[in-house]
């Protein structure tokens, strides 16, 4: 379909920097997810690919063509929204077929298109219904079919799954990955607001933070080896636990002994530094264990929360840190206002100096 470059890109509405040296390169086939805290761009960056926002700095090339200056409809884009915006009045065959009668296809072949799109999205028994007449899952479908039959080059997704309840939005992601299986050499750029959609769904994550990219990566690269500590505390749930520490020996391991008069904690850094050196320990909740591994953290169970396949632990802060978090897997009992002391493997230990992973 087609390969996607934002080279040095920005976004400016007056004196008001909203995106700056956004660098970018997409290739044919990729399911790319735009993720990041609220107001920090993503969808003002998906409108940018889109033509809905003008680019302020920089160019975007979609197979190898700058297309700043072309309008929206000829950038072979089609943008899928989270209101659905359907034609209320028009069925569904007719609301996927709009774009293609606008255009004044032939009607064999606009027939054959939706037809196509209708049994790629199972919504044959539903062609001849009102939006009204579906589900909230349907009409996101027919959405999504009325970008198929225009056969883009790109397709975007601008939180297409936030007005559904949970139930629809697992059954519906499940049909857009799925979708992505059949449509191998589609282009597809997703922007969400929810990690399981990024981690399942994506290709690559990029991550917007601070009118920038903080990183790009597979799901895993970014939740195994964020770069820094934005990224470690925004990808998974709970967030990452970080905790001061000062470096104290070096060599294989790292040890770090934790502020407050905490333990000394060993980890795995390939930039130690100095003896003396201030970081920041990193491990996430679930990489906590009560047995096994090299001890990281001793205190009290403040609450418990039992949901089945995981118990969650939070403790009280101690010494000035911040409060930890532990998950523990199956159902605990019996924790609460108890002294507990995790543990962790070196390897699954994140060490940060000034906001930097030390595994680089």
């Amino acid at each position: 379909m087609a390969d996607l470059k934002l080279t040095d890109a920005g976004k400016s509405y007056g004196p008001v920097e909203v995106l700056k040296h956004i660098n970018l390169d997409i290739a044919t086939g990729e399911l790319i997810v735009f993720v990041g805290p609220s107001g920090c761009g993503k969808s003002t960056l998906l409108r940018m690919i889109a033509g809905l926002e003008r680019i302020t700095s920089g160019t975007l090339e979609i197979d190898g063509q700058v297309v700043n200056d072309v309008p929206p409809s000829q950038r072979g884009i089609a943008m899928v929204f989270q209101s659905y915006a359907l034609y209320p009045h028009m069925t569904v065959r007719d609301n996927m077929a709009f774009a293609l009668k606008i255009a004044k296809k032939p009607k064999g072949e606009i027939d054959a298109a939706v037809g196509k799109a209708a049994k790629i999205l199972q919504l044959e028994p539903y062609l001849d219904r009102l939006p009204k007449a579906l589900s909230g899952g349907q009409r996101q479908r027919v959405a999504i079919g009325r970008s198929i039959v225009r056969d883009p080059k790109v397709y975007l997704f601008d939180e297409p799954l936030s007005n559904l309840d949970a139930a629809l939005r697992v059954a519906t992601r499940i049909e857009i990955a799925q979708l992505k299986e059949s449509m191998p050499q589609s282009t597809m750029i997703y922007v969400t607001h929810d990690q399981v959609e990024a981690m399942t769904l994506a290709s690559r994550i990029v991550v917007l933070a601070d009118k920038g990219i903080a990183q790009v990566g597979t799901p895993l690269d970014l939740y195994e080896r964020p770069e820094n500590e934005f990224v470690a505390r925004f990808i998974g749930s709970p967030a990452m636990n970080l905790l001061d520490g000062v470096i104290v020996g070096t060599g294989a391991q790292t040890t770090v002994e934790l502020a407050g008069g905490g333990q000394a904690v060993s980890a795995i850094a390939t930039d130690a530094g100095q003896m003396g050196r201030k970081v920041r320990v990193g491990v996430r909740p679930e990489d906590l264990r009560r047995d096994g591994g090299a001890p990281v953290y001793s205190g009290t169970v403040s609450f418990t929360e039992l949901l089945g396949e995981v118990t969650q632990l939070y403790f009280e802060p101690q010494g000035g840190r911040d409060a930890v978090i532990a998950k523990l897997p199956g159902v605990v009992h019996g924790l609460r206002g108890q002294q507990v002391t995790l543990s962790a493997d070196p390897a699954r230990v994140h060490l940060f100096a000034d906001g930097r992973s030390m595994r680089a």
